[in-house]
């Protein structure tokens, strides 16, 4: 191997490739393996064990989920410019330590009265997810209540066999409208726990997801035939990762109680800072501060450049508690303006600034930023309120067993191992025929596939009539929206990255990540349409919940399938400004010389770009 090619220490010790990539690859594991187990139970635990409604839950969790994206902007150029990738990871991991172990502090939930006929009981809440069962004490004795289809509120003697509804005897049916449930009276310490704890992952993964990815480049140089494999692989440790805990932490978090789903995935990230710091030893190097003598020059008084840089981190976690506990507060436009706002910067940037060649393939790269938008927007749905309509509207049952909805969100990951070898094949193949699809083609099935997993959906809301909806819907959902992934995600970012004059690519990655969090943003927007009437969270109206969901995954999905049609129209439009003949030779990118973006052998297959 010719020292153009070799890996910086010629280390070959993990499947060919560098043994720091092993390390990379298990820190990121288990990083996943904390941030998707939290995620999955997330939703159900605002919903149920807050008692927050279905709207606020979804603006929470898609604030939560955009300031992700948009703290990797800070905790990214702290690590460019002082920190180096190998200090703000591992602060970035003990703050991910501290958030998750938080989460697991549920205190004794909320309290939500209930008056009908003359009195005011508690009502008492037991299990979780579709688990969940709601009692009051009535005529001396505790006794279950439900909603019948006609809104109606039953309280049931279940003669102690909870699981066995055929001996139930109906004490008193009140009508709708006839009884009267209370505002959530929260414990304020544990509320302000659950804030502190979002905050605190929002700032960990600040600080420590752009940045591994970034080391795991730094193990190859540019011309390291094994650079694109290398990233595979380590794409593999985050679907690992997202795909066990999705199991396991959705198993025990719904079975078994909120403290231990979220627990173990404490334990994962502490596993994953563990490995961290043992293996750092062989990065080689290549993780350190851009200038360690700047790292020890003072800022205030004792506060050096370093400390500094992780005091950053504080005012990250303010921020960053500040919007989510306020999420339904924030203006639908102050979020829309700040999108245009950028969106007028990068255009008047790219009129002004850029000439040629440079200026049409940066508009390329600005069509592929604000692409990404629709896409997200909707496949985010899937923590949210898709996990709500699982866990509330969907026949879970296979093989006898009831499967907590959490562990559904493992379905993206497990397709993921199966299709993405599939795709790249399928790339390779009609390359070798000159037959492959464009990046802007591939943009395009990716919107409009995304759009058509929520009509298919909805195809399955109105076949189950009155009834849970089948399960595998779900999985075909889930089938869908990992295929239009797989359409869409492995080359954008890396799109992005290529067109941009290399000079500004830091800039057009920002605004990558920041369209990203918008995204979010707007899922979590189209979750809130969602929404349905809750008590104890536990839904009173079952026939009008399902008419919302499939009024809204309608519109949703229509409008995304339009987009992906009008996308696929001006696709070859967007191929002509990406100028791809004159890119390769071109000095001002560091990856000239590439072919078609995103084929293999010009490039790779790139990993998707999940948070």
């Amino acid at each position: 191997m010719s020292d153009a090619t070799a890996a910086p220490s010629g280390d070959t010790s993990f499947f060919g490739h560098p043994r720091g990539l092993a390390i990379l690859f298990l820190t990121e594991m288990w990083e996943r393996f904390s941030y998707y187990g939290m995620r999955g139970l997330l939703i159900l635990y605002l919903t149920q064990h807050f008692l927050f409604s279905d709207e606020r839950s979804a603006l929470m969790y898609g604030a939560y989920t955009a300031l992700v994206y948009v703290m990797t902007l800070i905790g990214g150029s702290l690590a460019d410019k002082y920190l180096g990738q190998r200090k703000a990871v591992t602060f970035g991991a003990i703050l991910l330590v501290m958030g998750h172990f938080g989460m697991a502090f549920e205190g004794e939930g909320s309290r939500q009265d209930i008056t009908f006929e003359n009195q005011t009981v508690e009502l008492q809440s037991e299990g979780r997810g579709d688990r969940q069962k709601l009692y009051v004490d009535y005529q001396g004795a505790k006794q279950l209540i439900k909603f019948d289809a006609a809104n109606m509120l039953l309280v049931v003697d279940d003669k102690g066999t909870p699981k066995d509804e055929a001996d139930d005897v109906v004490l008193t049916t009140i009508a709708d409208g006839a009884y009267e449930v209370s505002e959530a009276v929260r414990d304020p310490l544990y509320v302000n726990i659950l804030y502190l704890s979002l905050a605190l992952i929002i700032a960990g993964v600040g600080y420590l997801k752009a940045n591994i990815s970034t080391i795991v480049g730094a193990l190859y140089k540019l011309e390291d035939p094994r650079r694109d494999s290398g990233f595979t692989l380590f794409y593999m440790g985050i679907n690992l990762g997202s795909f066990l805990s999705s199991i396991f932490c959705g198993f025990l978090g719904i079975v078994y109680g909120w403290k231990y789903g979220f627990g173990l995935a404490g334990f994962g990230m502490l596993a994953g800072l563990l490995v961290f710091i043992w293996g750092q030893k062989y990065l080689d190097g290549h993780a350190e501060p851009p200038d360690p003598e700047k790292l020890k020059q003072r800022v205030l008084g004792p506060i050096n450049v370093e400390m500094a840089s992780y005091l950053a981190g504080l005012g990250i976690i303010a921020v960053s508690m500040l919007f989510v506990m306020n999420a339904h507060l924030i203006p639908d436009g102050f979020v829309l303006m700040l999108g245009i706002g950028v969106f007028i910067f990068l255009i008047s940037y790219t009129v002004v600034k850029l000439r040629g060649d440079e200026r049409s393939r940066m508009f390329a790269a600005i069509y592929f930023v604000l692409a990404q938008i629709p896409f997200w927007a909707l496949f985010e749905q899937a923590g949210s309120s898709l996990n709500l309509f699982t866990d509330r509207l969907v026949d879970k049952t296979i093989l006898g067993w009831s499967v907590p909805a959490p562990v559904f969100q493992s379905l993206n990951a497990g397709f993921i191992f199966i299709f993405a070898p599939i795709i790249a094949w399928m790339w390779i193949a009609l390359a070798k025929k000159n037959r492959e699809p464009s990046t802007p083609v591939k943009f395009a099935f990716g919107v409009f596939g995304v759009g058509l997993g929520f009509l298919a959906l909805v195809g399955g809301i109105k076949a189950s009539g009155s009834g849970l909806t089948a399960v595998y819907f779900i999985f075909l959902i889930y089938w869908i929206h990992t295929m239009a992934e797989l359409m869409l995600s492995p080359v954008g970012l890396s799109a992005v990255t290529k067109l941009a004059p290399a000079r500004v690519v830091g800039m057009a990655m920002g605004s990558w990540f920041l369209y990203s969090g918008l995204s979010n943003y707007l899922a979590g927007v189209i979750a809130r349409g969602t929404g349905a009437e809750t008590i104890g969270g536990q839904l009173t109206n079952v026939a009008a919940a399902k008419a919302t969901y499939a009024t809204v995954y309608t519109n949703v999905a229509l409008v995304a399938m339009a987009i992906g049609v009008g996308m696929l129209i001006i696709s070859p439009i967007i191929k002509w400004l990406m100028r791809l003949d004159t890119l390769k030779g071109d000095p001002s990118h560091a990856l000239a010389g590439e072919a078609e973006l995103g084929q293999p052998g010009a490039g790779g297959i790139h990993p998707p770009q999940k948070t």
